[in-house]
């Protein structure tokens, strides 16, 4: 599959420096090779990008691998949210830069066409920063792991709690790609189960959209309560920002079903507040997660980090524990293997705290509930949210046997 000039580039020249060498090298296969295949570029690169591949660096500083006797090398590059560009980065890695693992990835058709490649590959895959639910369902396979959050969890929390509010018909604006089609989907469900009703829809090529206005028209005009916006990164700051320019907000209740810290920071309180959403972690959460957040500052001194972000440290330090267990020769030799081992050790960082994997691949951690603070309630910038409510890590994502994911027997 050809590979623009530009994906070429972003992967030749991504290695970063190896951490954890000692005087003299390694043995041979002892080193570790983690590819952070993300957006560095486009419209999720604040929710991912270059702070998710600081993550995967402090997770290696942290694990200590020099100690153990092993390297961690970090490769990062730019799928620029296209399949074809991921899936062709991926197989380059894995068949000719000795790459053992891919991470985060915040795209959701890039994810699946990843999940493919790792799997005919026999590599490992752990996803932290696609959010289709999907990857644990239909497109399970034994070498991916979903950790950050999914659709299935997102619908779940905000769009029942939006509907029990009163939210009880729906209009949604929605990116036409994988994880936009998910997310409706998934809300629809809980919707209509609540007793809701979806109105209509209206989809927009991704990437590429920054004028929302006739997208917004048509929801204005739906008459629905509640304006779905079933998009991510710079399309969700941009569609909010434009509605309140249009005075939908004074109309529409509106339901921002995936909105990260980074979206609320660029958006300002003046519009965000009072936003309804969910996230699986928030830097100021407990004493472990600003632990975490200021160990990860000196990589951006001017941000905290996004659950995508906190994702890819928490799996590659689960990844490297893992791999130190088994043998980093072992952990190299098979993947499917070591996404075996993955899911059989419990998780455990200060990101997410404790955890663990089913086997179907999907991350089990507490989901929250959040409201956006107004100027006045929030104490400076990147203190943004106040609580809501939570929900247990056994009842945050979809039940095992509801997904029909092959490796579940369903």
């Amino acid at each position: 599959m050809p590979m623009s000039r530009r994906g070429l580039l972003g992967s030749a020249a991504a290695a970063l420096p190896i951490l954890g060498a000692r005087r003299g090298g390694a043995q041979p296969g002892s080193v570790l090779r983690i590819g952070v295949l993300t957006d560095l570029s486009g419209p999720y690169q604040d929710v991912s990008g270059p702070l998710a591949v600081g993550a995967a660096q402090l997770a290696a500083e942290d694990f200590g691998a020099g100690a153990k006797g092993f390297k961690v090398e970090i490769l990062q590059a730019d799928h620029q949210n296209k399949a074809d560009i991921g899936a062709g980065i991926a197989r380059q890695w894995f068949d000719r830069d000795g790459v053992d693992i891919i991470v985060e990835v915040a795209n959701s058709a890039v994810a699946l066409a990843v999940g493919g490649v790792a799997r005919d590959k026999n590599k490992v895959y752990i996803n932290s920063g696609a959010a289709t639910s999907d990857l644990t369902a239909a497109a399970c396979n034994a070498n991916t792991v979903h950790w950050a959050y999914d659709t299935y969890m997102l619908a779940k929390s905000t769009g029942g709690a939006t509907v029990k509010a009163g939210g009880d018909t729906w209009f949604f604006v929605t990116a036409d790609y994988a994880f936009g089609q998910a997310l409706q989907r998934d809300v629809t469900g809980f919707v209509t189960e609540a007793g809701g009703k979806v109105i209509g829809s209206v989809k927009y090529p991704f990437p590429g959209t920054t004028d929302f206005s006739s997208l917004l028209l048509q929801a204005q005009a739906s008459g629905a309560k509640v304006l779905g916006i079933a998009n991510a990164g710079a399309d969700t700051v941009n569609t909010i920002k434009q509605a309140h320019e249009f005075g939908i907000t004074a109309r529409m209740k509106l339901a921002g079903l995936l909105v990260f810290l980074s979206d609320v920071h660029s958006m300002g309180l003046p519009v965000a507040q009072g936003l309804v959403l969910t996230n699986s972690f928030y830097w100021d959460l407990n004493d472990r997660t600003r632990a975490f957040a200021e160990r990860l500052r000196p990589k951006s001194p001017s941000r905290r980090p996004t659950m995508v972000q906190a994702g890819t440290y928490s799996s590659v330090l689960h990844y490297l524990k893992v791999a130190s267990a088994m043998g980093v020769p072992q952990a190299k030799q098979d993947g499917a293997a070591t996404v075996a081992q993955l899911k059989a050790m419990p998780t455990e960082d200060d990101a997410f705290g404790p955890g663990k994997i089913r086997v179907d691949g999907r991350k089990i951690h507490p989901s929250y509930l959040w409201e956006v603070k107004t100027p006045a309630e929030s104490r400076g910038p990147w203190d943004y949210y106040k609580p809501l409510g939570s929900t247990p890590a056994d009842q945050a994502f979809r039940p095992l046997d509801k997904g029909g994911c092959a490796l579940a027997g369903t």
